[in-house]
């Protein structure tokens, strides 16, 4: 009996394999781009922009007149439209002459509308495959887990069967076997949290992908480095979406301010007119020209001038306050990085090594009859604890690894899910 516990021990600890279809990063952000609605609707939003720039660059539509003029009211030609002199049947048609600038001015202040869209757009690829690389690594460790959790669970069984084997044959207490249950049952319910964790972590992963129950592929991509490590922060944070999204609204508020001071400078309207009178009299034509008299520019024109102005303002000062969140985020982030890598090598090559050591002394000593099963259950709790902690630690760097790795969005990705 007592062999048949150790046998079963030093196999504690090996990986299960898993059934499931792996699923590789790159895999399963490519399938968070495709089934993603979030960009179909930036597109459409770009596609708006776009039209709209296209219909802001024309002249407005002309305007056709038609009406009677000078109709006698009273007397012997009342209300006939042809006996008095005066009287005219119209028809003409009026059109508005915009000038260039100003046609050229909205046309630019919607194509600056789409360049903001796509900028928004690229936050939103870029959002995409760092929550679904996250959800993807949370799903590879906890899988990992949970199978680690079971394997002591195993272990605790197989232990409790021989204490009370041993009680049986008198060489155990009671109270050990009672000691071992509870233990077990501990690592059950360590085990039904695990899992349920696990769980919640595969129905993030399908969230993004579609793909239920997926499971991630054995291998980690290379979390070694970020591609921006080595790179002044400031400066390559600078084309980050959300900051770009920035300066495209600052851009927007920009051709409104221009158009807003072109409005200083009123357009003209145009005006033809055919009159037809009764057949004893000529018809007439007329022709004229309006415009507006801008008469009050400094409470009017200038005031929504230095209105625009202050939105440029206010959207580079809002680009500017971002960009130092995003530097000092970023700065904590590598920081925390950079101590996480260090934790998880002192787990893989002090914690572990020493408590898996323990382990095997512990069983050694107690297949030479030196140690009870108390002592062997807890150096398989310590080693399980060690080993969950390492994986939690991985973990948490992986998942920082994500955020850093996939905080810009990449050119090529993001023209291929156009």
């Amino acid at each position: 009996m007592r062999h048949s516990l150790i046998a079963a021990t030093l196999v504690a600890f090996i990986p299960v394999a898993l059934a499931a279809t792996p699923l590789t990063l790159q895999d399963a952000q490519q399938r968070a781009l495709e089934r993603s609605l979030q960009l179909r609707a930036q597109d459409a939003r770009a596609s708006a922009s776009l039209e709209m720039a296209q219909a802001a660059g024309q002249f407005p539509d002309p305007v056709l007149k038609i009406g009677v003029d000078n109709v006698p009211a009273e007397g012997a030609d009342r209300f006939s439209l042809t006996r008095d002199f005066m009287t005219m049947r119209r028809i003409g048609v009026m059109q508005e002459w915009t000038r260039g600038e100003k046609r050229d001015l909205k046309r630019e202040r919607y194509a600056r509308e789409a360049d903001r869209v796509r900028a928004e757009r690229q936050a939103d690829v870029a959002a995409i495959r760092r929550e679904t690389a996250v959800a993807w690594l949370d799903r590879f460790y906890t899988s990992r887990m949970a199978a680690l959790a079971a394997e002591f669970v195993r272990a605790s069984e197989a232990e409790v069967t021989a204490a009370d084997a041993a009680y049986r044959a008198g060489k155990g207490s009671q109270a050990n076997v009672f000691a071992m249950r509870s233990a077990v049952a501990m690592a059950e319910d360590r085990r039904i949290e695990i899992e349920r964790r696990a769980r919640g972590a595969r129905i993030e992963l399908s969230r993004w992908t579609g793909v239920e129950a997926a499971e991630p592929t054995a291998q980690l991509p290379e979390m070694g480095t970020v591609h921006f490590e080595d790179v002044p922060i400031e400066a390559h944070l600078s084309g980050h979406p959300e900051i770009v999204a920035l300066e495209k609204e600052a851009e927007v508020a920009e051709s409104e301010a221009r158009l807003a001071e072109a409005s200083r400078h009123p357009d003209w309207t145009v005006e033809a007119t055919y009159q037809v009178r009764g057949s004893a009299y000529t018809n007439m034509f007329s022709i004229g020209v309006s415009m507006p008299l801008p008469w009050d520019t400094g409470n009017r024109q200038d005031r929504e001038a230095a209105s625009k102005r202050a939105m440029v303002e206010g959207a580079r000062a809002r680009r500017d306050e971002l960009l130092r969140a995003h530097v000092a985020e970023v700065t904590a982030m590598l920081d925390e990085w950079h101590a996480g890598q260090e934790r998880a090598g002192r787990f893989a090559r002090d914690v572990i090594p020493a408590a898996t050591q323990r382990t095997e002394a512990t069983v050694a000593a107690y297949g030479g009859g030196r140690s009870g099963l108390d002592e062997v259950m807890a150096a398989r709790r310590a080693e399980f604890e060690a080993r969950l902690q390492a994986l939690q630690v991985q973990l948490e760097v992986a998942r920082l690894w994500a955020k850093l790795e996939f905080l810009l969005p990449d050119v090529a990705v993001t023209e291929a899910t156009r």
